[in-house]
C-alpha cells in the first residue's frame, strides 16, 4: 500500500510540474468542437478568443506569446486575413509608448527621479506618518509618466535606507523611545555631543555579518550618530531576480530580492519594537499602492490606460472624447482622493489614530531616530551633488511633453493643431515620438564647455565624446517593454475579429436580461467583476478579454460606453491583495517587511476605496465631462452598423 501511494504521489508531482504543457495543449483540443459542430464567424472567433483569454489567465505560456495566438487562428479559421490582423500589432499606441520610454529612459539614466524623490520626502520630514506622506507623494508623480513597475523599484531602495536607519537608532533607543531631544541651535549643538562623549554612554548594537549572524560588536552613541555603524544603509541581497511578466505596467526592470534567511531573521527579532516594525509595513506598503494610484492619472502611466484607450478609438472612431486632457482631468480628482484615503486607512491600520504625535510638523521637538532619519536623507541627497545639464534638460523635455499633450486639443479653447490645415493627423504620439528622437541627437554635454559631466550615470562614451546624446539605443531598448507591445496588439487583434465576426454584436444580444438595471448598478457590477478577477490574472489580459464584452453590454442596454469602460479600466488595476497581483506588490514583498496577511488586509480596504471613489467620479463629475447622460450618437452608428 505505501509503495502505490508513494507512486500515486510521484505521479501526481510530474502531472503537477507539467500543469502548463497539460493547459496548453488540453484547452484547445477540447474546445475545438466548438468550431467544428457550429462552423460560422461567430464560434470561431470566440473559440480563438477563448484559448487566448485561458492562457493569458492561466500564464501556461508567457503573454507575449499567448497574444500571438490570433494572429494564426484567425487567418487558419477564415476569421481575418493575415494582413488584417497583422495590422492589428502596431497601432499609434504603440509609437506613443516608444516616445515616452525614450523620455522615461533619460530620466533614470541622469538621476532625475532619485533627485525628486529624495526633494519630496525632505520636504514631508521625518515623522512617520508624514514620512509615509512624503514617499507617497513623490511615487504618485513619478508613477505618472514612468512605469508602476519602474516608480516602486526606484522608489523603494530609498525606502528601506530610511527604514534601516529608523531600525538602527531604534536598537540603540529601545530602552527609551518616547524620549525627546529639543531641536539643537548651532551655540549648543558642541556642547551636547561633549556631554555624550564625557557620560560614555556604550549601546549594544547587533550587526549580522553576512559570514557570520553570531558576531555581536560594541558601538558608541556617537558612532551610531556619525554613521559608521554598519547596517544604516541598504542590506545586501543575495541574488536577482527578473520579474518575468510586466502584468499591466510598461519597462521590466531588475528587482533586487533580499536573502530569504536575512527575511526570516527581520521578522523575528530584528524590529526593536512592534511599532517599529508596524512602520516598516506602512511605508512599504504605501509605495506600492501609490504606485498603482499614480499610474491612473495619465493616458500613458500605465498599459491598461492605454490598450482602453486604442480599443475605444478603433471600436468608435467617431468619438473624439479620449485624450490626454479629459482622461487627466477626470482621473487626477480620484487620484487625489484616493492619496488620502489610503494614507489614512493605512495609517489607521498600522500606525493607529494618533495623527498628531506621528504627522506634527513642528521641529522644536523632535526623537532622536527621527533625526538621524532626516539626515540620512539628506546625506543621500547630498551625494547627488548640484544639478547638472542632462537634468536640467531631461526635466525642459519632460514639461515641454506635458504642456505640448494638454494644448493639443483642450476641448474648451482650439488647441495647437487648429494652427494645421489638414485636422485630424496629429495625435499624442506624433509629440511623444518628436522629443523622444530629440533625445537621440542632443548631446548630454553642455555646449561650449570643456568639463565633463559629473553625473554618476555618465559613461565611458560620454566622456571621450563630447557629442554623446542624452540616451543611446542600448538605454531605449533596456526599458522597452516589448511583450507590452505585442499583447496589446493582439488585444486589438481580437477586438478587429469580435468586431468583423458579428461575436460583439451576439455577446450584446445575450446580455438583455440586464437592460431593467439603472446604469451605476451596471457599471458597480463590472468594476467589482474586474477588480475581483485581476488579483489572479495579469492586468492587461483581464482588460483586454473583458472591454469588447463590455462595450457590447453597453450598445445593447442603450448606455454610454464610456459609463461602463472607464471604470473598469481604473479598477483593473486595483489587483492590490496579493504578491501576485502585479509587480509592484512583488517588490515590496521581497523586502521581508510584511506578509501576505498584511497585504490581503490593507489590499482589501484599498481596494474598496478604488471602487467607491471610481463610482462617486463616473457619477459626478465624469456625467458633464463626457455627457454620460445620452447615449451618443457615434455608439448608435457603431450599433447600427453592428447590427446591419
Amino acid at each position: 500500500m505505501r509503495l502505490e501511494a508513494a507512486a500515486r504521489m510521484d505521479v501526481f508531482r510530474k502531472l503537477w510540474k507539467a500543469r502548463k504543457l497539460i493547459v496548453v495543449v488540453f484547452i484547445p483540443l477540447s474546445l475545438l468542437p466548438l468550431p467544428l459542430i457550429h462552423p460560422t464567424s461567430e464560434a470561431c472567433c470566440a473559440y480563438v478568443l477563448m484559448v487566448t483569454a485561458v492562457y493569458w489567465v492561466s500564464e501556461a505560456v508567457p503573454l507575449g506569446a499567448a497574444a500571438l495566438v490570433p494572429a494564426f487562428l484567425y487567418p487558419l479559421f477564415g476569421v481575418l486575413k493575415s494582413s488584417e490582423v497583422a495590422a492589428e500589432y502596431c497601432k499609434d499606441t504603440t509609437l506613443l509608448l516608444m516616445g515616452v520610454i525614450c523620455l522615461a529612459a533619460s530620466i533614470e539614466k541622469w538621476n532625475l527621479h532619485k533627485r525628486i524623490a529624495l526633494r519630496m520626502v525632505m520636504i514631508a520630514g521625518a515623522k512617520p506618518g508624514m514620512l509615509v506622506l512624503g514617499f507617497m507623494c513623490c511615487t504618485v508623480f513619478l508613477s505618472m509618466w514612468l512605469s508602476n513597475t519602474s516608480t516602486t523599484a526606484m522608489v523603494m531602495p530609498i525606502a528601506e535606507a530610511v527604514l534601516q536607519q529608523l531600525i538602527c537608532t531604534g536598537l540603540a533607543d529601545s530602552h527609551d523611545d518616547s524620549e525627546t531631544a529639543e531641536a539643537p541651535e548651532e551655540d549648543s549643538a558642541v556642547s551636547d555631543k561633549e556631554e555624550t562623549l564625557d557620560k560614555n554612554q556604550l549601546e549594544l548594537l547587533y550587526r549580522n555579518d553576512s559570514n557570520n549572524c553570531t558576531k555581536q560588536e560594541l558601538l558608541t552613541l556617537r558612532e551610531v550618530q556619525t554613521g559608521e555603524a554598519n547596517g544604516l544603509g541598504l542590506r545586501p541581497v543575495s541574488n536577482q531576480e527578473f520579474i518575468k511578466h510586466t502584468n499591466g505596467h510598461l519597462p521590466q526592470v531588475a528587482i533586487e530580492i533580499p536573502n530569504v534567511k536575512r527575511v526570516k531573521a527581520r521578522r523575528d527579532s530584528q524590529y526593536p519594537t512592534k511599532r517599529d516594525h508596524m512602520i516598516c509595513k506602512c511605508l512599504s506598503l504605501s509605495i506600492t499602492y501609490a504606485a498603482t494610484i499614480g499610474g491612473l492619472i495619465t493616458i500613458t502611466g500605465t498599459s491598461t490606460n492605454l490598450i482602453f484607450a486604442e480599443q475605444f478609438n478603433t471600436r468608435y472612431p467617431d468619438a473624439k472624447v479620449i485624450n490626454f486632457g479629459t482622461w487627466f482631468i477626470f482621473s487626477f480628482p480620484i487620484a487625489i482622493i484616493m492619496l488620502v484615503l489610503t494614507w489614512l486607512w493605512l495609517h489607521f491600520l498600522f500606525l493607529g489614530c494618533n495623527f498628531r504625535e506621528t504627522c506634527s510638523l513642528s521641529k522644536k521637538r523632535k526623537t532622536r531616530r527621527e533625526m538621524l532619519s532626516e539626515r540620512r536623507i539628506h546625506e543621500e541627497y547630498a551625494k547627488l551633488g548640484p544639478i547638472s545639464y542632462p537634468e536640467v534638460v531631461t526635466g525642459v523635455f519632460f514639461i515641454l511633453m506635458t504642456l505640448l499633450w494638454f494644448t493639443r486639443e483642450p476641448g474648451f479653447v482650439p488647441g495647437w493643431t487648429s494652427l494645421f490645415e489638414k485636422k485630424g493627423y496629429r495625435t499624442d504620439a506624433t509629440v511623444s515620438v518628436l522629443l523622444g528622437f530629440l533625445l537621440f541627437l542632443i548631446p548630454a554635454r553642455r555646449p561650449f564647455s570643456s568639463s565633463s559631466c559629473r553625473n554618476a550615470a555618465s559613461n565611458d562614451n560620454s566622456e571621450s565624446d563630447p557629442l554623446a546624446p542624452m540616451i543611446t539605443w542600448k538605454d531605449f531598448q533596456r526599458l522597452m517593454p516589448w511583450e507590452i507591445v505585442i499583447l496589446v496588439g493582439g488585444g486589438y487583434a481580437l477586438a478587429a475579429g469580435c468586431k468583423v465576426s458579428g461575436l460583439s454584436v451576439w455577446i450584446g444580444r445575450q446580455l438583455e436580461p440586464m437592460s431593467g438595471l439603472p446604469p451605476w448598478a451596471v457599471t458597480l457590477l463590472a468594476c467589482l467583476l474586474v477588480s475581483a478577477v485581476t488579483e489572479f490574472a495579469s492586468n492587461p489580459a483581464t482588460l483586454t478579454v473583458f472591454l469588447p464584452i463590455l462595450s457590447a453590454l453597453s450598445e445593447t442596454l442603450r448606455i454610454n460606453p464610456l459609463h461602463t469602460l472607464i471604470p473598469s479600466t481604473m479598477c483593473v488595476s486595483f489587483g492590490v491583495m496579493l504578491p501576485v497581483g502585479n509587480p509592484p506588490n512583488a517588490i515590496v514583498f521581497s523586502y521581508g517587511h510584511v506578509k501576505i496577511s498584511d497585504m490581503v488586509k490593507a489590499g482589501f480596504g484599498v481596494n474598496l476605496i478604488g471602487v467607491a471613489v471610481v463610482m462617486l467620479a463616473i457619477t459626478t463629475w465624469g456625467v458633464p465631462l463626457f455627457n454620460l447622460t445620452e447615449f451618443p450618437a457615434w455608439a448608435e452608428a457603431r450599433n447600427v452598423t453592428g447590427i446591419l
